[in-house]
C-alpha cells in the first residue's frame, strides 16, 4: 500500500509521530510520498489559523496536550523550543530535493532529523550552517543544498501544496490512503489498521 505523508517539518505533532510512522511504513511494506507542504497556504482556505493568531485558551491547551502526548509515547520534547516558530521553507525544499535525488527513505529520515532538530536539539531549522550539518550527520551530499535552491524544488514544494489542499488536507501531518485522510499523530493506530488490510 502507499501512504502519501503531508507535514511541515517544524510540526511538534508531526515530530511526535513520525518515527512511528516510519516503522509503520516498514512494518507493513508500505511505500510513501514524502510531501512537505506550505501549511502557510494552507490554513486560509481550510479554515485554520497560524499559532499565533489563536485565542490563548487554545495555545495554552496545545503545550497541555503537546506535555502530555510527549510523556504518553516517551519523546523527547521541549514544548517551548528557542527556535520556533521558524520558516520551513527551505527545510522542506531541501527535503524534497533529498526525496528527487536519494529516494524517499532518504528524505524520511531527514524530514526525521529535521524535526529533532527543533523539539529536541534546540537548532535553528531555518539557518542554513544547521540544515548543511544535518545534511552531514545523515551521510547525504553537501550538494544538496544548491538542489534545493532550484525552480525544480521550488515548483515540487508548490505542487504538494496544492494537492495537499486539492485532497483535503487541513493540518499536520496527514496521511493520506487511497484518498481516505487520517489527520494527527494520534491517529496512527487507524493507519496501522488500514494498513493491515481493516
Amino acid at each position: 500500500m502507499h501512504v502519501d505523508y503531508y507535514f511541515t517539518p517544524v510540526s511538534p505533532w508531526t515530530h511526535l509521530g513520525h518515527a512511528r510512522f516510519a516503522q509503520l511504513l516498514q512494518q507493513h511494506g508500505a511505500t510513501v510520498g514524502v510531501r512537505p507542504v506550505d501549511y502557510g497556504r494552507i490554513f486560509p482556505v481550510s479554515g485554520g489559523l497560524p499559532l499565533p493568531k489563536r485565542a490563548p485558551q487554545r495555545q495554552a491547551y496545545r503545550l497541555v496536550e503537546l506535555r502530555r502526548f510527549a510523556d504518553h509515547l516517551g519523546v523527547p520534547l521541549n514544548v517551548q523550543p528557542k527556535h520556533f516558530p521558524v520558516d520551513a521553507g527551505t527545510a522542506s525544499r531541501l527535503i524534497i530535493a533529498t526525496a528527487q535525488t536519494q529516494g524517499n527513505a532518504a528524505a524520511l529520515d531527514l524530514a526525521g532529523r529535521c524535526g529533532r532538530a527543533v523539539w529536541e536539539q534546540e537548532r535553528d531549522l531555518a539557518a542554513a550552517d544547521t540544515l548543511q550539518a544535518l545534511l552531514a550527520e545523515a551521510g547525504l551530499p553537501a550538494t544538496l543544498m544548491e538542489t534545493a535552491a532550484t525552480p525544480a524544488a521550488a515548483e515540487a514544494f508548490d505542487g504538494f501544496t496544492q494537492q495537499a489542499i486539492d485532497a483535503g488536507v487541513f493540518g499536520a501531518p496527514s496521511y493520506v490512503i487511497d484518498g481516505e485522510i487520517f489527520w494527527g499523530q494520534d491517529r496512527l493506530d487507524f493507519v496501522a489498521r488500514r494498513l493491515a488490510g481493516g
